[in-house]
């Protein structure tokens, strides 16, 4: 299963941005597909602080419509939101201790511990950060493929 990361679903809703359309592209994809794809609770409180930030995004986005805007992606029959469940602890603790991850950082290593303990096996992010962590495969979704560059 799929997992998308807070950076794909803030370009995915900022028009402004200039990833706008592939972001928007992949979720598209996802939604649309039979197959199931995830979003981490985490992540949709992240996009949430994010775009609604005044510091971030002049002006930001007015709180009601980023609701609105996590509510269409729930229509996917095909998402599943995951979050934190029994073993979240013994993936987050190997994660922070193998990976050395402190700070900032964190909010990263809970993202993938959540995706480990409920199955997930990739995760779409333009965050290179996600690479040390072990079990899980980082694909910057709004990147060509080497072999789509032909």
């Amino acid at each position: 299963m799929i997992a998308v990361d807070t950076n794909i679903l803030v370009y995915a809703s900022m028009e402004r941005s200039h990833w706008h359309v592939p972001a928007l592209r992949c979720l598209k994809q996802l939604a649309e597909q039979e197959t199931p794809w995830a979003i981490a609770w985490p992540s949709i409180h992240e996009f949430l602080a994010i775009v609604t930030h005044p510091k971030i995004y002049r002006p930001p986005t007015p709180v009601e419509v980023a609701i609105r805007q996590v509510e269409s992606w729930l229509e996917s029959p095909s998402l599943r939101l995951v979050g934190e469940g029994p073993g979240y602890w013994n993936h987050l603790s190997l994660l922070l201790s193998f990976g050395k991850v402190v700070g900032p950082r964190i909010q990263d290593a809970r993202i993938a511990a959540i995706c480990r303990l409920n199955g997930i096996t990739q995760i779409w992010s333009a965050d290179r950060d996600f690479s040390r962590f072990a079990g899980i495969v980082v694909r910057n979704p709004l990147l060509p493929r080497e072999s789509e560059k032909r």
